[in-house]
């Protein structure tokens, strides 16, 4: 049996997957997707996702779910497809710790990850796993820190000493609220930064940008019951950092492209999961009577509803106030 299970061999997922076991863990990886299976078993590679990069001898392709008996199971799916994959297989899950490696908000529910894995599989350790992290990077070896949040102690513990290794250092905390919005919210910054630099405005706009977003997130991180130092910490400020400045990026790409007067941004086939975000967050703060400027500005450019100069003009003409 596995020390650790995968679920999703995207790039993040595998990237988890060879750090691990490249640090002597046994883990077994699974893709929803039979042919992609088929050519990691052969291969030893997934280049579809991760280019380049060994798959460990330790490492293994689970054929089924019913293969993955750990009992610790990384769950590297989508935010938006999270909640209908753990209905589906709520027997299978029941009784693990179940680590969501998503970052968003679920359309329907309004729930960050580990909200969905609580009312999905009700008798599972929900946690999450988030911060500023680059597959690539982490599949190189490259030094990488986390958040790890849990809201039961004791498992929170064992899990940060399971999934650390030599490359990847993570710190444990029990707001598993802050650790998922940070991680979310950010998201939505991100896509906000590639648009102001992708329509000429500058790296000035850009840092103010940055900092009015991030008061954005506490104010809505604070509200929904989350501790100001985990914004501050590698989930909230450190994520925003990375994915305000990157092209790796795919949000702050995302942005870019639209800023530069592409329509479909990066395209169909990649996952933006800050796109999502904002329009749940924007929809719950005008419920909630939350001020997010940003965040409802961004989910209007990326919907097409106005363009990036529209909302240049909007964010100028808000009111003057203190800081």
């Amino acid at each position: 049996m596995s020390d650790v299970d995968i679920i999703g061999a995207g790039a993040f997922g595998t990237a988890l997957g060879v750090t691990l076991a490249r640090d002597g863990r046994r883990v077994c990886l699974w893709s929803r997707n039979p042919g992609h299976r088929d050519e990691m078993r052969e291969s030893r590679r997934n280049d579809r996702r991760l280019p380049g990069v060994e798959l460990p001898p330790s490492l293994n392709i689970a054929d089924d779910p019913a293969a993955l008996r750990a009992d610790t199971v990384l769950l590297a799916i989508p935010a938006q497809t999270l909640d209908g994959f753990l209905t589906e297989n709520r027997k299978l899950l029941a009784g693990r710790r179940l680590v969501a490696c998503a970052k968003g908000i679920d359309l329907r529910s309004g729930l960050g990850p580990t909200g969905i894995i609580a009312n999905a599989v009700p008798d599972s350790v929900p946690a999450i796993l988030s911060g500023p992290s680059f597959a690539v990077d982490l599949a190189n070896g490259l030094p990488t820190a986390l958040t790890l949040a849990c809201a039961d102690p004791a498992a929170g513990t064992a899990l940060q000493t399971l999934l650390s290794t030599a490359a990847l250092r993570l710190y444990l905390t029990s707001d598993t609220v802050g650790a998922e919005l940070g991680g979310a919210l950010k998201n939505v910054m991100a896509i906000a930064c590639g648009l102001t630099v992708g329509a000429g405005l500058g790296e000035s706009a850009r840092a103010a940008l940055m900092t009015r977003g991030y008061a954005e997130m506490g104010r809505f991180a604070r509200l929904r019951g989350a501790r100001p130092e985990t914004l501050a910490g590698l989930s909230g400020f450190g994520d925003m950092v990375l994915t305000c400045t990157s092209e790796k990026s795919r949000n702050y790409a995302h942005g870019l492209a639209l800023g530069r007067g592409d329509a479909s941004g990066t395209g169909a086939g990649t996952t933006v999961e800050g796109v999502h975000t904002a329009r749940a967050v924007a929809g719950i703060a005008k419920q909630e009577g939350i001020d997010m400027p940003i965040t409802t500005l961004v989910n209007a450019v990326v919907s097409g509803k106005i363009d990036v100069d529209r909302a240049k003009e909007l964010l100028l003409a808000r009111p003057l106030k203190e800081e």
